[in-house]
């Protein structure tokens, strides 16, 4: 019977990088120091926002569920990633294994997304809208604004998960990736798969552009306001506060669009993994760092919980 061929089985095979058996063992050492230096640098994060009583204005609030965000994210991935790569062979998961995985990859991507709109939000308000700071952005506003954030992934990620793994998959379904993302998985399911491909580009258009959108408005008006400034050294302090954000957007969301919404024809196998692998892995890592080292309120932090713990002499 042709439906016995395609029954929701028990696992996948995740082939990961078994194909590349020569570049298994290094590439192993690096993923395993980056996950390293980003669970570190989130939790740094963290822990300053947390007991620094300079750090506790709304851009770092929103900062610190950024950094709890990427610690989730790399954690749902990596473990297993490491597992596959310290393996010559590709690894099994579970069909419920593989639907957990995509259900928080999706929700976490999608509350990263909303996060850091808000975060260009509390940028226009601070530079454009001094005044009423406290009153747009007070923590009345501040939980609201990251409840819905988590709320839209959490939405999401059902929609997608319950229709994607409703879907009739091979007998010995293989993904030619090293997790459970949504266009590998999707491309495996011989029937229905159209409707699915629908659902998946409308929610990449409306995740993806609409808060790209949003955040490219706010800098818009923020460098209006920046170019009526009549001092030069006006103008290079505020864009200072806007630079780390401006990167980590440019990060997420470059390499988002790249691998969700460029042509399915002109990708390949190697590719999709290494930009996955990139803004899976490399992305949550340079958050931290790029946050510490590029602004000064979260060095000075630092260095006082430094100061703090060292003995006297």
């Amino acid at each position: 019977m042709a439906g016995e061929n395609h029954t929701t089985l028990p696992e996948f095979l995740l082939l990961g990088f078994s194909d590349l058996k020569t570049l298994q063992g290094p590439l192993f050492w690096v993923v395993l120091l980056v996950y390293l230096v980003t669970l570190l640098g989130n939790s740094l994060i963290i822990l300053l926002t947390q007991v620094s009583p300079a750090l506790h204005s709304p851009m770092y609030f929103f900062l610190r569920q950024l950094s709890v965000v990427e610690l989730f994210y790399t954690t749902n991935i990596v473990p297993r990633t490491l597992a596959n790569l310290a393996s010559p062979h590709p690894q099994a998961i579970s069909f419920q294994g593989c639907a957990a995985q995509m259900y928080v990859f999706i929700v976490l991507g999608i509350s990263e997304c909303c996060l850091l709109t808000a975060m260009a939000y509390d940028r226009y308000v601070a530079i454009c809208q001094p005044l009423h700071y406290s009153t747009l952005l007070s923590p009345r506003a501040c939980m609201p604004m990251v409840g819905t954030s988590w709320l839209t992934g959490i939405i999401t990620a059902t929609t997608h998960a319950s229709l994607i793994f409703s879907l009739p998959f091979p007998s010995h379904p293989i993904i030619p990736h090293f997790l459970c993302d949504i266009l590998p998985v999707l491309r495996l399911a011989s029937a229905g798969k159209h409707r699915s491909e629908i659902s998946v580009m409308t929610a990449t258009v409306v995740f993806i552009m609409i808060p790209f959108s949003l955040i490219v408005t706010s800098y818009i008006r923020i460098l209006g306001a920046i170019l009526a400034m009549a001092s030069t050294q006006s103008r290079r302090k505020v864009f200072s506060t806007c630079s780390s954000h401006l990167l980590v957007v440019s990060l997420f969301f470059g390499t988002a669009s790249i691998t969700y919404i460029r042509p399915q024809a002109g990708s390949s196998v190697t590719t999709d993994r290494v930009l996955s692998l990139f803004y899976t892995v490399v992305t949550p890592m340079l958050n931290p760092i790029i946050y510490t080292l590029r602004n000064k309120d979260v060095r000075r932090a630092l260095q006082h919980l430094v100061k703090r713990q060292s003995p006297l002499p």
